[in-house]
């Protein structure tokens, strides 16, 4: 097996966690030299750093809607503290509270409906016929838990719903029309397919690092898949130690995380295809990166 260079400065499995969503300024930049503002190497006076606890209550959230605002990007995350767990800097803070709308506004962006019947209720329609949006590909779930019987529970963003009842109106009532139709009489079910998307599309959106984007793609493959789409295992191994820990509320009951656990990898064919086109796309990327500076990935 080739030998490894270094390969983070952070913990793995934490990068993604406290990287700057694309176009952001002012947090932390993966990748960072030592010493650069919001680096992972900065070293800031402990009383401007507070941990997800503490942050959450001051911006008047439950943890679950602290962690959604996190997932979304609202809120960024500052330097790691010594057990790698994130924390949050009193000037973030400060800006998340200053944001336009203040802490009401906050919680209504990552304010959450579970399930179908909750969820219908939002936009005045009966259950049924919302789990006919939501198969068809309409709404797209933001997280997921799974309930004692072992099923999937979705979850879905208040807001957007309110914002899909003001734009599509017109499906909310009538028949379906014969693309929904057709899906409908195949059994399809996109939800798990488009929370995927959303899901991956976060994670890179926190990340520039070509290493880690690739271990965001990598990580939705099943695991047949990747001895296929990454043959040198140096390059797996250093994927693995990259790659994203599961979104806030997975379950960790061995039952319940196997469940779970089928929704975080690609399914249909085509699917894995487009994960593994990009992933092929993204290693190009990173490889080039490790040749011409020599700081991350296998040597």
């Amino acid at each position: 097996m080739m030998a490894m260079a270094t390969m983070v400065t952070t913990r793995p499995g934490t990068a993604l966690r406290e990287a700057v969503p694309a176009g952001g300024s002012g947090g932390p930049c993966v990748g960072a030299p030592a010493g650069a503002p919001g680096g992972v190497g900065t070293e800031l006076p402990a009383e401007v750093l507070v941990g997800g606890g503490r942050a959450a209550g001051e911006l008047g959230l439950t943890r679950g809607e602290f962690a959604r605002a996190v997932q979304l990007g609202i809120v960024r995350a500052g330097p790691s503290a010594p057990g790698w767990a994130a924390r949050y800097t009193r000037a973030e803070l400060d800006r998340v509270r200053a944001a336009e709308g203040g802490l009401e506004a906050l919680r209504e962006r990552v304010a959450t409906v579970a399930g179908a019947e909750a969820a219908a209720g939002v936009l005045g329609i009966g259950p049924s016929r919302f789990t006919r949006l939501a198969r068809c590909g309409h709404l797209t779930p933001v997280g997921y838990r799974i309930n004692r019987y072992r099923a999937v529970v979705w979850l879905y963003l208040t807001a957007e719903l309110r914002e899909f009842a003001a734009r599509e109106p017109a499906r909310l009532r009538g028949t379906a029309p014969p693309a929904d139709r057709q899906l409908l009489e195949a059994k399809a079910d996109l939800r798990p397919r488009k929370w995927r998307g959303r899901h991956v599309g976060l994670l890179l959106r926190r990340t520039a690092d070509p290493w880690e984007r690739a271990a965001v793609l990598a990580s939705v493959l099943p695991e047949e898949e990747l001895p296929q789409a990454v043959p040198d295992p140096a390059e797996r191994i250093l994927l693995a130690a990259l790659a994203p820990p599961p979104p806030y509320g997975h379950p960790q009951a061995p039952a319940a995380a196997a469940v779970a656990l089928r929704l975080l990898k690609a399914g249909p064919p085509e699917e894995i295809h487009w994960y593994r086109t990009s992933l092929d796309f993204a290693l190009t990327g990173a490889r080039g990166q490790s040749k011409s500076t020599g700081d991350r990935g296998p040597t």
